[in-house]
Formats: structure tokens, C-alpha cells, sequence
């Protein structure tokens, strides 16, 4: 049986998106404190992969865990998982809005929800919490930090919460997106809607680096549906870009564009092809396709060994 760990404590929205894996809800799954500690029980092998958060749709690339999955021992996205994302304003048993004075969650979710907030408990303290559900779970200590706590309904239904008020999202119809990590192994199959993920370091700070970086994939046809710049540890002012780009490495466009980034920044690091979330399908130029560019090889056989054909 296939075993999981996901940002934690159950109830999360992670804890969702995992559920969206097919045999998920049969599987062993243990929540982890964060992003490095999940991806520490993957290159460990305690678990099999593990479901993490990496883009919001109102607050853009979830940074822990685009620097936890971009360094140290190799590993690689195979699934996507988009949830769409409610929040509630969850208390223990009897108490009121007047007795709210300090509010705990996540600070994403605190971002999506500060509006709200400033609106009806305008003088509110905001405590930051690992998580959502951490947050409701730590209603239930004898002393709380907080006396209110922003999460998903059903973590404050599981754990017996009453809710004060339901959908104080900012922005309604918000998602995040989440990923599933592996180990490396063989990559899931090309299906004509899928992403590859990059981490793609700046080997020099000079004028045009990043411009040459993306007129890689820009002249072979291949649309960047995410790029987030993110500090590499080493020193002040140098920094990695993190990718997510329509199509498969199986995509001749792909593998063309990756050998290149490759020979500019050797420390290109390929964290995974898979299929797309949304199943939509990128609009592909004819003169990238993969027809034209075996057409192209093709050609260039012709010319090297004349008389020839390629299979020769």
C-alpha cells in the first residue's frame, strides 16, 4: 500500500488535494509540521511522496515549498491538484465576536482573509499559525493563544468548532494549487496537457541573463504559466528562477529548450513533467511541433550524410 505525508494537521487543504489521488483515501497518510520535514520522510523513504501547496491563486508561489523542493537531494513532481479555498472564522463553544481579540492561521490565509477581518474585528491581533487547521486545533488547549481561528469549515466541523462566519475569503472562487513529490523514477506519460517544472539558477548577474533564459523557451514555442524569482542561501543578490512550463520533456519543443537552458546554467535542476490539473491543452505553434522538428532532423541528416538516408 502507497503512503503519504502532507502539510498537516488533518483537516488542511492539503489533506484535500492529497484525498484527490486515486487510492489516497485507502493509503497510509501522515501529516508533517512543513515543507522540509514532509520532503525529508521522501528522501528517506518513510513515505512514498508527499502533497504540498505551491501556488494560490491571490497570493502567487508558496515559498516554502518552492526553495524545500529546489535544493538539497533531488526530487520530482508527479501530480497536480488544484482545491478551491473557503475559509470560516471558527471559535470554541460560547464564544461570541466581542470576545475575539487575537486571531490565529496561516499567513496566506490571513492575507486572503484581512479584509474581512479589518471590517468586522478591526482591532483583531493576528497570530501566525503552520497551517489552517493547526490554527482550529489549537482552540482545543486548555490555554489557547488566540480565542478565533480562520480555517477550512470542515477541519472547525471536525473538531467541534462553532463558526462565527463562513466564506470571509477576500477574493471569492480563490484555488491553491498543490503538487505530489517523489522520489525520481520514471516519469509519468506525456499527455499533450501537462507542466514541467524548472529551477533554473542565474549563472550571471549581468544585463540580458534572465531575457536569454526565457528566450529559450519563447522561440521554441513553449508558454511559461509561472516564473518566481527566489534567493539561492548563498550570498545577497543571488537568486534561482523557478519555472512552471506548458508541456512534457517527451515534447521535442521541451527537450529542446531544456538542452539549451542547460548549456547557459548548468545547475538547471528538472523537478518533473506531469499531467495538468485543469486538462487544458497549450496552443502550439506549427513551426515547434514535434513533426517539425523531427522535419528539421531530418533535414539536417540529409545534409550531413548525402545519398543517405537516417535510419543509415
Amino acid at each position: 500500500m502507497d503512503s503519504y505525508t502532507y502539510l498537516g494537521p488533518e483537516g488542511t487543504f492539503t489533506e484535500a488535494a492529497l484525498l484527490q489521488v486515486p487510492g489516497a483515501v485507502q493509503a497510509r497518510r501522515v501529516p508533517s509540521s512543513s515543507a522540509v520535514a514532509a520532503l525529508a520522510m521522501v528522501r528517506s523513504g518513510e513515505v512514498d511522496a508527499a502533497m504540498l501547496p505551491i501556488e494560490n491563486s491571490i497570493e502567487g508561489g508558496v515559498s516554502a515549498t518552492l526553495d524545500a523542493i529546489a535544493t538539497g537531494q533531488e526530487l520530482r513532481i508527479i501530480r497536480e491538484a488544484i482545491v478551491p479555498v473557503s475559509f470560516v472564522l471558527a471559535v470554541r463553544p460560547g464564544v461570541e465576536f466581542s470576545g475575539v481579540s487575537r486571531i490565529g492561521t496561516h499567513p496566506h490565509a490571513w492575507a486572503q482573509t484581512r479584509g474581512w477581518v479589518d471590517l468586522n474585528i478591526p482591532k483583531a491581533e493576528y497570530v501566525p499559525a503552520t497551517s489552517t487547521a493547526a490554527a482550529a486545533h489549537e482552540l482545543l488547549n486548555d490555554k489557547p493563544a488566540y480565542q478565533a481561528a480562520i480555517c477550512a469549515k470542515l477541519v472547525a466541523q471536525r473538531l467541534g468548532l462553532d463558526v462565527l462566519a463562513e466564506g470571509i475569503e477576500d477574493n471569492t472562487g480563490a484555488v491553491t494549487r498543490f503538487v505530489l513529490v517523489s522520489r525520481p523514477g520514471v516519469l509519468p506519460a506525456a499527455t499533450g496537457s501537462d507542466k514541467t517544472t524548472v529551477a533554473i539558477p542565474l549563472p550571471q548577474d549581468r544585463p540580458g541573463a534572465l531575457m536569454e533564459i526565457l528566450d529559450q523557451f519563447a522561440t521554441r514555442g513553449v508558454n511559461l504559466s509561472r516564473i518566481e524569482s527566489r534567493p539561492t542561501g548563498q550570498f545577497l543578490g543571488h537568486y534561482f528562477f523557478s519555472i512552471d512550463a506548458e508541456g512534457h520533456l517527451a515534447d521535442a519543443r521541451m527537450a529542446d529548450a531544456l538542452r539549451a537552458l542547460h548549456r547557459i546554467s548548468p545547475q538547471l535542476r528538472f523537478m518533473g513533467s506531469y499531467p495538468r490539473a485543469d486538462a487544458q491543452y497549450p496552443q502550439v505553434p506549427a513551426h515547434t511541433t514535434d513533426r517539425a522538428f523531427d522535419a528539421a532532423q531530418r533535414w539536417l541528416a540529409d545534409l550531413l550524410t548525402p545519398g543517405e538516408t537516417p535510419e543509415q
